[in-house]
């Protein structure tokens, strides 16, 4: 028997029904799924520090379970100390088992942790049926050691859909169990 997420097994036995019930999709292929989660580090004074790179490469592999890949500078930007080819941040793409065990980890854990949480926006759709969040401080996931921080940044969380529209998206992103705020229209 092999192990199976358990946001995955909420998505296969409650999710995909509730969604055909409420939007009338004629097949199961049409409701929506998540297809990836892109995290995205920038480290703003890299130029200066190569240790701070190196320090969010590590981090941003313990938060996500997966290595980290550096992103480079495309352009030499001479005000900024930059040049064509620099390593300015991280990033990581989570797919399957590992997505739905970082967006598990997400909800339950590290988003109660942020400061003064009162629930994520529900304006942050691209109109494709994409979210995207940020986060200001890497110290909510648990996995960081806070003795071991140097510098305190942020990132961006992307979950990519295959959802047609921002309404169908929010609902699927509900249904997970995001914590949007309470919208009182």
């Amino acid at each position: 028997m092999s192990y199976s997420p358990r946001l995955k097994d909420k998505y296969r036995n409650e999710i995909v029904s509730a969604l055909m019930e409420k939007f009338q999709y004629s097949t199961v292929m049409q409701v929506p799924k998540i297809v990836k989660v892109c995290l995205n580090q920038g480290v703003g004074m890299a130029s200066q520090d190569k240790k701070l790179v190196d320090n969010a490469l590590a981090e941003m592999t313990m938060i996500a379970g997966q290595k980290a890949v550096p992103t480079k500078a495309r352009k030499s930007v001479s005000n900024f100390k930059l040049r064509d080819g620099m390593v300015i941040g991280s990033r990581v793409t989570l797919r399957n088992d590992q997505m739905f065990e970082f967006l598990d980890r997400l909800i339950t854990v590290a988003l109660p942790r942020v400061r003064d949480f009162r629930g994520i926006n529900d304006k942050s759709f691209d109109g494709r049926g994409n979210y995207t969040m940020g986060v200001t401080e890497q110290i909510i996931f648990p996995e960081i050691d806070l003795d071991k921080v140097s510098k305190i940044t942020g990132m961006d969380i992307t979950i990519v859909t295959t959802a047609n529209t921002d309404a169908e998206a929010l609902e699927l992103l509900k249904l997970i169990g995001m914590p949007f705020k309470n919208q009182r229209n």
